[in-house]
C-alpha cells in the first residue's frame, strides 16, 4: 500500500498521516481536522462530553435492567441520570428504581440520638440487693432458731444459772412484765405454807418480801416450803424462779411438782460469792422448767437425805416458757 488513497477500502487501511509524505499531498491529503486526513474519510471523533460511560445496550435493558438510553442519531444527548454526587442509575440500589424493594429504617437499640444504651446497670442494682436481702434474712432466720430451746426434756434436772445470770436484789423487780402469757404474782415468803420446822424471819437484810421476811432453819430433814399456784393459763412448761441467799458451799434441796420429785435437785450454789457467814451478801437466784397444767398446782421444795439446805428463801415466781432470767 501506498500513501494516499488507493481506491475503495476500509477506513483502517487509510494512512492518517498521509498528508506527510509527498504523495500523499499530491492525492489531496490534508492535516487531520475531524477525519483521518483524506478526503471522505470516516469520521469517528465525537465533542467533547457527548460519550456515554457506564450504559448497557438496549438489549439488556429490554431485559428489566435500567441502562442508559442511547442518544438518536443526530438528535439530543440525553440526561446522565444522577447528578453530581449521587452515583448513576446502573449503580444505584434496587430501591431507588420505581417498584423497588421498600428501604426499612432500623432503629437503634438505645433508642434517640443513634446510639445504643448500655447495659441495664438499675436492674442489676435492684437484682444485687435483693440478693443481699434474701441472704440477710436467712442468717436471721437461722440466728433466730439456734435461740430456741438447749434440748433439755421437760422436767429434767434443774439448770443452774452462772454468775452473770444470777440476779440481784435489783433485778427482781417488774419479773412478771416481761411474760407474754399472763401467770400468777409472786410468792413472798410469809405467803408460803411451812412444814418441818421452817419459819419465817427478817433479822438478815436483803430480802425483796414484804417486811424483809424469808424463809429459815431449812437446814434440817423434813423442813419444807409449799407454793399453792392457782391460775396457770395453759398446759405447759414454765420457768419456776426461787430468789434466795447462801454463804457457804454450794447448796441443793429436792423439787416436787403435784407431788411428783422434779427429777433433780433445785441447784442452790453460792453465785453472789458471799463470805461464810455473811447472807445479807449472798442475795441472788436460780430456777428450773418444770412442767404445769392449766388451773392449781403445787410446787414444794424441801431438805431431803443428801440435801444441803442452808439456805435462807426470799421469794418464788412463774414465767411461760423456758428462759433463763
Amino acid at each position: 500500500m501506498t500513501p494516499g488513497n488507493n481506491g475503495a477500502s476500509t477506513p483502517e487501511d487509510d494512512d492518517p498521516f498521509g498528508y506527510l509524505y509527498a504523495d500523499g499531498q499530491a492525492n489531496g491529503a490534508q492535516p487531520p481536522s475531524g477525519g483521518y486526513g483524506y478526503p471522505n474519510s470516516v469520521n469517528r471523533v465525537r465533542p467533547v462530553g457527548t460519550r456515554q460511560y457506564g450504559q448497557q445496550s438496549p438489549a439488556v435493558g429490554q431485559y428489566g435492567q435500567y441502562g442508559q438510553q442511547q442518544p438518536a442519531p443526530g438528535g439530543p444527548v440525553p440526561q446522565q441520570q444522577g447528578a453530581h454526587g449521587r452515583p448513576s442509575a446502573h449503580y444505584a440500589a434496587p430501591e431507588t428504581f420505581p417498584g423497588g424493594a421498600p428501604t426499612v429504617q432500623h432503629p437503634s437499640p438505645g433508642g434517640g440520638g443513634g446510639r445504643g444504651r448500655g447495659p441495664n446497670t438499675k436492674g442489676l442494682l435492684i437484682g444485687a440487693v435483693a440478693v443481699v436481702a434474701a441472704v440477710v434474712v436467712g442468717i436471721g432466720i437461722a440466728m433466730t432458731s439456734s435461740d430456741g430451746d438447749d434440748g433439755k426434756a421437760d422436767g429434767g434436772p434443774s439448770t443452774a444459772p452462772t454468775a452473770e445470770q444470777s440476779a440481784g436484789p435489783s433485778e427482781t423487780a417488774g419479773k412478771n412484765g416481761e411474760n407474754e402469757t399472763e401467770v400468777p404474782a409472786p410468792v413472798d415468803a410469809k405467803a408460803l405454807r411451812l412444814d418441818g420446822g421452817a419459819v419465817t424471819a427478817s433479822d438478815v437484810e436483803g430480802a425483796q418480801s414484804d417486811g424483809g421476811f424469808y424463809v429459815t432453819n431449812l437446814n434440817q430433814p423434813g423442813s419444807t416450803v409449799t407454793w399453792t399456784v392457782d391460775g396457770i393459763p395453759k398446759n405447759g412448761v414454765y420457768t419456776l424462779f426461787t430468789r434466795y441467799s447462801t454463804a457457804d458451799d454450794d447448796q441443793s434441796m429436792s423439787l416436787t411438782v403435784n407431788g411428783k420429785p422434779f427429777g433433780s435437785k433445785l441447784n442452790l450454789s453460792n453465785f453472789a460469792h458471799a463470805k461464810d457467814g455473811d447472807f445479807a451478801k449472798g442475795w441472788t437466784q436460780t430456777f428450773a422448767w418444770p412442767t404445769l397444767t392449766e388451773g392449781t398446782n403445787t410446787i414444794s421444795l424441801s431438805c431431803q437425805a443428801g440435801d444441803k439446805c442452808n439456805v435462807l428463801l426470799d421469794q418464788m415466781w412463774l414465767k411461760a416458757g423456758k428462759v433463763e432470767k
